[in-house]
């Protein structure tokens, strides 16, 4: 998530806005049913219209309600660490028995990038060299999403963006960077040196700062990573990249024969361990697509064979792991985002693909794709698609329709009835969508912090990190911008399911 679609557009670059319309008609996006194991979901009803929030925070259909569990700068650490960290982004959730839960958090930053960056507590730190940076928080919290403790998990790491819970009860956090060891860094009327690599996932326990393991899991490569998702037999990993010139990647990590994976990888995995491969659409003839932007809603629904591709340098020692590929080899894509699994398979996020730079001059723009990867089959399918809306191409104030139009998915859950959830990272109105893989968009939430103006205040803010607890009844989401996590509880089985 890195560079936000808001910040590309500054400037005056071109934007849009999806179609879909927010519970007013059955479905106005252009979406079909996924094939294959695991893709179609036929639930989802539309959500009543989104009410303005008297306190100017969080807009809800009636019935729904809000309360806040952190807030950067104002919500304390605990044992003396400080403030809740800035830039929430990824987010994971844990059920942690008698009625608590564990909530592992990103915190999107770089060095001084904010007052309030994830500080150094001793146990956590990765690279003493990244001050006042990103990393990750765990909150504990009761049923009801009520905070009880907030403290650092780990420190010293650069732009936490997205990661995946793991079937052991883990979070694995990734790096949106690419850094080498020995490279500057001055912001704040500060300047530092940055100790080691970044560009890496790290596995973060729901445990006290004595108890983390800051240490990259080299294995899965070293790029601008996003999110990921572990299958279920604990021998495939799937990781996005969000990169550009060129585009970025979709990646697979094989476990080396006979290993499962589990708790703390960074030390039972060599950094050479398993296979790391890049994903290659097949087309009919046997083919490689060259770019996902290739495809639009004509081919919504249709499942393509996937196969892959070693990556020879995971490590990117001599060069960036994507620009070791040449073009036509492996399948690129504008903005790999979100990543998450059904047990069958993984929904796959692209935000958008519009300027000159974000696809092939012979592709076509869009707002926002979603992908089914089937596990068993090896196939991908396209199953929402947002057409790009130039109608939406400049920024401005906050518009009366804001409530109508969709655009830049982003990270994304799959809900406990099997819909989706997206938080849009796109133009104007911020939103929380209810998604059904092959059918309609609904909005159910809107930031009223970000009103539409690049410029103004309060700032443009994406929500993130949307997920769900493990017994359905709260919503976790964060606005980016000022951090703050919210716990949205209200009759989610009878519009999700």
């Amino acid at each position: 998530m890195a560079v936000s679609r808001r910040q590309i557009l500054t400037g005056g670059a071109a934007a849009g806005v999806g179609i879909s319309v927010a519970g007013v008609l059955p479905s106005l996006s252009e979406s079909a049913l996924a094939t294959g194991s695991g893709g179609h979901s036929s639930g989802g009803h539309p959500f009543p219209p989104l009410e303005d929030d008297p306190n100017g925070i969080l807009a809800l259909p009636a019935g729904f309600s809000y309360s806040i569990v952190t807030r950067e700068g104002e919500t304390d650490l605990s044992f003396g660490q400080g403030k809740t960290p800035a830039f929430h982004d990824g987010t994971g959730v844990v059920d942690s028995g008698r009625n608590r839960l564990t909530i592992i958090q990103n915190h999107e930053l770089t060095p001084n990038m904010s007052a309030f960056g994830v500080p150094h507590i001793a146990g956590t730190v990765y690279d003493p060299g990244a001050a006042n940076a990103g990393g990750c928080t765990v909150i504990t919290t009761d049923g009801r999403g009520k905070a009880s403790a907030e403290w650092v998990g780990i420190s010293g790491t650069v732009r936490n963006c997205a990661g995946g819970v793991t079937p052991w009860g883990t979070w694995l956090t990734c790096e949106e960077t690419f850094i080498n060891a020995g490279a500057t860094w001055t912001a704040g009327g500060q300047t530092g040196t940055y100790e080691k690599n970044h560009g890496y996932a790290f596995e973060v326990l729901d445990a006290g700062s004595n108890h983390q393991l800051p240490k990259p899991i080299k294995a899965f490569g070293r790029y601008e990573h996003e999110a990921l998702a572990v299958e279920p037999n604990l021998r495939h990993v799937y990781l996005s990249e969000d990169a550009s010139g060129p585009n970025g990647l979709f990646y697979r990590w094989t476990a080396p024969h006979g290993v499962r994976l589990g708790r703390g990888l960074a030390n039972t995995l060599g950094d050479t361990a398993g296979k790391l491969e890049a994903m290659q659409i097949r087309l009919a003839d046997g083919s490689i697509l060259p770019d996902v932007a290739y495809l639009t809603s004509a081919q919504l629904g249709r499942p393509f064979k996937v196969t892959w591709t070693e990556v020879p340098d995971r490590d990117a020692v001599t060069k960036p792991v994507r620009t070791q590929f040449a073009d036509g080899t492996v399948t690129r894509g504008k903005k790999f985002e979100g990543v998450w699994s059904n047990g069958k398979g993984v929904y796959i996020v692209n935000s958008f693909a519009f300027g000159a730079s974000d696809l092939p001059a012979d592709a076509t723009k869009h707002d926002g794709m979603v992908w089914f990867y089937d596990f068993s089959d090896e196939t991908i399918t396209l199953v929402t698609y947002f057409p790009h809306n130039p109608a939406a191409e400049t920024e401005g104030a906050y518009p009366k329709y804001a409530d109508l139009t969709f655009d830049g998915p982003d990270n994304v859950t799959v809900t406990p009835w099997g819909t989706l959830i997206l938080a849009e990272d796109g133009v104007r109105a911020s939103h929380v969508l209810s998604s059904v893989p092959g059918g309609p968009t609904y909005a159910i939430a809107r930031n009223q912090l970000s009103i539409g103006t690049s410029n103004g205040s309060p700032t443009y803010s994406e929500f993130t990190g949307p997920t769900f607890s493990p017994d359905g009844k709260i919503l976790f989401v964060n606005i980016q911008v000022p951090g703050i996590t919210l716990a949205i509880s209200g009759p989610w089985e009878k519009y999700l399911r």
